[in-house]
């Protein structure tokens, strides 16, 4: 039996109050950064916003983003971080670092437009003029979010609050172009113990759905031009052959998954109809959550372009644009990501603001939720109905790092992406506060990562069971470079 002297019961008793304590003076001063954080954001709302509006000005597509991705990387670049651009073999690309040590948190930050949906930012249908692209997927109010909450985390590095690295990922060409598979592949984030990102949408919450994986490529016909009329028999024509392929991929889908999407775009046809046509294109989507399944299927689009091409006397060749994982979710930082989120809240919407809303939800097909459903945050759920139905190439790093993000209402509720009411909504004050709720929640998120080894190494410890044991990634696009003509 240990026998203390009255000497020493008093030091050992405040010994253990003092270990007792520890864990609640932990969390209080954990609680005080954020309250910095959320503040100094804030406080930060015009800057922030009028650097996402001069993005969505810009509009630049997939790997033509020159002045979005500048004007990110001066900003941070101005702030103290040094960036590395043009990594991975992309002129668009870039990688913001400040400090050093362990824990290396990354963040990604999204910039590029969508072809053929320029909109101004009314509630009523208005191209821009002189503007062909639109911000319909508000990668202009990602990128600058995602910027925003790295550079409330370097502040806190820089006053000696936290320690370790931050970085932030200029991420381009997420629509179609893959652009982070290349930056994956390029052993960019061998190096980070985790990655937060999040998305634009027409609610706030954190989700555990899983992404769709998909196979994009454009198949290309040669024939032999001849006149139509007069001259037909010494013709081949190119656009038969993409008819001809799309009406036997279009037979196909009887006989694939029935969770299987393919869709398709013909991109060229010729240009006048009294000339056979030498030249067409047609762009495809194969998508499935097992990817697995879409190399499967992709194969068998290939062999009815390949038939097409015979039937037709043309000859065809193809070229895989894009290739992404399906999303491996991680609920460790899901639950952390989500309870940020409640402290943040959501978007509370102003006399003005929901006229105009109620504006946009008018040039609906349907009933969409109601305005206030902005102002809310939705329960962490594993899966949303609906969810899954897109592809996004930050699924090929959650493969490499553990990662999660989150939705913000940065659009009208109801308003689906890649549409013209969401170019116009991520043109106002709505999208910008949507904007912040994901900057704050990230920043949030980043404090817990920095000053909770435990997290980290829980999340670490779910992502390798997830993985499985011997996997191995290989980039579903293969081993060749960037894509960096594939919207031109």
């Amino acid at each position: 039996m240990l026998i203390m002297k009255k000497n020493q019961l008093f030091p050992a008793c405040m010994a253990y109050l003092l270990w007792c304590s520890l864990p609640v003076m932990a969390q209080k001063q954990t609680a005080a950064l954020k309250q910095t954080a959320i503040s100094d954001l804030q406080s930060q709302y015009d800057h922030y916003k009028q650097t996402a509006l001069q993005i969505w000005e810009y509009a630049e597509v997939g790997y033509q983003e020159y002045k979005s991705a500048a004007l990110l990387a001066q900003t941070l670049r101005s702030s103290g971080f040094s960036v590395d651009t043009g990594v991975a073999g992309i002129p668009t690309a870039f990688v913001a670092t400040y400090g050093s040590g362990k824990p290396v948190i990354g963040i990604l930050a999204e910039y590029d437009a969508l072809p053929g949906l320029s909109q101004q930012a009314v509630p009523e249908k208005k191209p821009r003029e002189g503007a062909s692209a639109g911000h319909a997927c508000g990668h202009h109010l990602f990128g600058t979010a995602s910027v925003a909450a790295g550079i409330e985390l370097k502040k806190l590095i820089e006053a000696g609050k936290l320690k370790g690295t931050v970085k932030v990922y200029g991420c381009p060409a997420e629509e179609g172009g893959s652009g982070k598979v290349y930056m994956v592949r390029a052993g960019l984030f061998n190096d980070v113990d985790a990655v937060l990102h999040w998305h634009p949408g027409d609610r706030n919450g954190v989700s555990l759905g899983r992404s769709m994986a998909n196979i994009s490529a454009k198949f290309r016909f040669h024939g032999l031009s001849a006149h139509a009329a007069a001259a037909p028999e010494k013709g081949r024509s190119a656009l038969d052959g993409v008819e001809a392929m799309n009406h036997m991929v279009n037979m196909l889908r009887e006989h694939i998954p029935s969770s299987t999407r393919i869709h398709y775009v013909i991109t060229s046809g010729g240009k006048a109809p009294n000339v056979v046509p030498d030249f067409a294109e047609v762009y495809y989507y194969v998508r499935n959550r097992d990817r697995d399944i879409v190399r499967d299927v992709f194969e068998r689009v290939v062999n009815a372009a390949k038939g097409a091409a015979l039937g037709t006397g043309t000859t065809m060749e193809y070229e895989i644009t894009g290739g992404v994982y399906d999303m491996l979710p991680n609920r460790t930082l899901a639950l952390a990501m989500h309870k940020n989120l409640q402290q943040v809240g959501g978007v509370p919407y102003t006399p003005g603001e929901k006229a105009f809303g109620e504006k946009i939800q008018a040039t609906f097909a349907y009933t969409p939720p109601p305005i206030s459903k902005a102002g809310t945050v939705d329960t962490l759920q594993a899966e949303r109905p609906g969810d899954g139905g897109g592809s996004t190439d930050v699924a090929d790093v959650s493969w490499t790092v553990p990662t999660m993000g989150l939705s913000a209402a940065t659009w009208v509720p109801g308003t689906p992406a890649h549409s013209w009411q969401a170019v116009a909504a991520g043109g106002t004050d709505i999208g910008a506060k949507g904007m912040m709720v994901a900057a704050k929640t990230i920043a949030l998120t980043g404090i817990d990562l920095f000053t909770d080894p435990a997290l980290i190494q829980k999340a670490r410890a779910e992502f390798l069971q997830a993985k499985g044991p011997g996997f191995q990634y290989k980039a579903l696009l293969g081993d060749r470079p960037p894509a960096l003509n594939y919207r031109k």
